[in-house]
């Protein structure tokens, strides 16, 4: 059931995504007078079609809702007659063929404004960005972060929730600039506190945010109770039970979950000496980690699962929200900078100052769609702001096939007076299959490589 809500909440983020982009063409083209023959939305066999007004355009529901197009009067695909001309795509004045192309890219964009606009309505439900354990060798420690100690602000934008402080944070880590902190620790003092993200060296590493941090947020303690045990694991072999309490791992205290998945995970196929209390009773069980790969790395794996129970204090939860007038120009604030923000990963991705494991392709999208889609309207309409941002900025790089290839054409019509030759376009949409093509095929390998570590 976890699967198929995903998938149905993929193909409805992207059916409205690609719906509102198709209609931005769409309806420009046909306010200046261009002639639409179909609209679709997906490629292949369609599912559903119908025609509508006085040109009697299709409009189709097709098999693969990955994307969709606006088929237009056009006389390099099928003959037009003498009366039709003027309604011809290619008839039309090179201004006209930019607004109809840059509609698209401009819709999505509108969107996202107004997706976020719902956001800050509705509200959104949060964590208190509050600073849980410290790495004594990270840049937190080194700035004199401590434990406990509540983000109320970076670089003068209030943070009520992690998300809005991550969101705040991350464009100083792509600029390798400074994020000024306003803190408040557990006595209301406050307290101010730099992060200089010019003193990193080597590759940024956004979705390892954290560790670049030097800290990691804070959450209440899981206690090392199990609550699974693996079948045929070495954890069901070695006699773990259900209800088994874990009190040390090679004599080291575990007061929390994470501290046996941190010791076990380091001891691959090493001799693990666990003492566990059952029914009142202290007991040692030995057991053996197998290896297994994450991520990249060898680590060990036992076949255990804690027991469910640990949640957040009431007062770590908080509702983000505005009204309607002011969640306006938030909203458009927040477009704008993650566009911004989207622009100079793109470009650090190309320099390689960013790591290339940063693209996600349509599983990590599908993913984060049933995620958002089961953490609420507020969630799924940040998500779908975001996807729409970044389509309308990906449709407007110059790369043929793209709009913003199609864009570049008729940019350069303008400088020489004349089209680009149909030649040359051809040669050069071959290029852009081929770049897109590659681009699809390194994102996919980083899902993959996620999925399956």
């Amino acid at each position: 059931m976890s699967l198929i809500f995903t998938l149905i909440s993929f193909i409805v983020a992207i059916s409205i995504l690609v719906a509102i982009h198709e209609y931005g063409h769409y309806i420009v083209a046909k306010k200046l007078g261009v002639k639409i023959l179909r609209f679709s939305i997906g490629f292949g066999k369609p599912l559903w079609k119908k025609c509508f007004g006085k040109d009697q355009t299709e409009f189709v529901i097709a098999a693969l809702p990955l994307g969709g197009y606006v088929k237009m009067l056009d006389k390099r695909e099928t003959d037009v007659a003498a009366d039709e001309e003027h309604r011809e795509f290619t008839s039309q004045s090179v201004w006209t063929r930019i607004a109809i192309v840059a509609a698209g890219p401009a819709f999505n964009f509108l969107f996202a404004i107004f997706a976020y606009w719902m956001m800050f309505v509705v509200g959104v439900s949060g964590i208190k960005p509050v600073i849980g354990d410290i790495d004594e060798n990270g840049l937190a420690y080194q700035s004199g972060l401590v434990s406990g100690y509540e983000i109320v602000s970076v670089n003068g934008n209030k943070t009520p929730i992690w998300d809005v402080a991550v969101k705040n944070i991350i464009p100083a880590v792509v600029d390798r600039a400074k994020a000024t902190l306003e803190l408040k620790d557990e006595n209301g003092n406050v307290v101010i506190r730099t992060l200089d993200f010019s003193l990193s060296n080597g590759e940024i590493k956004v979705e390892k945010l954290f560790q670049q941090l030097g800290f990691k947020p804070w959450r209440p303690v899981i206690e090392p109770v199990v609550g699974l045990v693996v079948e045929n694991s070495p954890a069901a072999n070695a006699g773990f039970k259900t209800g088994d309490k874990i009190l040390k791992v090679n004599n080291v205290s575990t007061p929390d979950w994470v501290d046996v998945v941190e010791i076990v995970s380091g001891k691959p196929s090493e001799i693990l000496q666990v003492t566990i209390l059952r029914e009142g009773k202290q007991k040692t069980i030995q057991v053996i980690p197998e290896k297994i790969e994450r991520n990249g790395k060898i680590v060990g794996r036992v076949g255990l699962g804690h027991k469910t129970g640990s949640s957040y204090p009431d007062e770590m939860r908080v509702t983000h929200g505005y009204d309607l007038f002011e969640s306006a120009p938030r909203a458009l604030s927040r477009t704008w900078d993650f566009s911004v923000l989207t622009l100079k990963m793109i470009a650090r991705i190309f320099t390689g100052e960013i790591s290339i494991k940063n693209l996600s392709g349509p599983v990590s999208i599908a993913q984060y769609a049933g995620y958002s889609a089961s953490a609420g309207l507020a969630r799924f309409l940040d998500f779908l702001a975001i996807v729409s941002i970044s389509l309308g900025i990906l449709n407007l790089l110059p790369i043929p096939i793209l709009d913003g290839g199609h864009l570049m054409y008729y940019l350069v019509e303008i400088v020489r007076k004349k089209p680009v030759s149909e030649e040359t376009q051809e040669y050069a949409t071959r290029i852009g299959i081929i770049l897109l093509f590659t681009l699809m095929s390194v994102a996919l390998y980083n899902d993959l490589i996620r999925v399956f570590g």
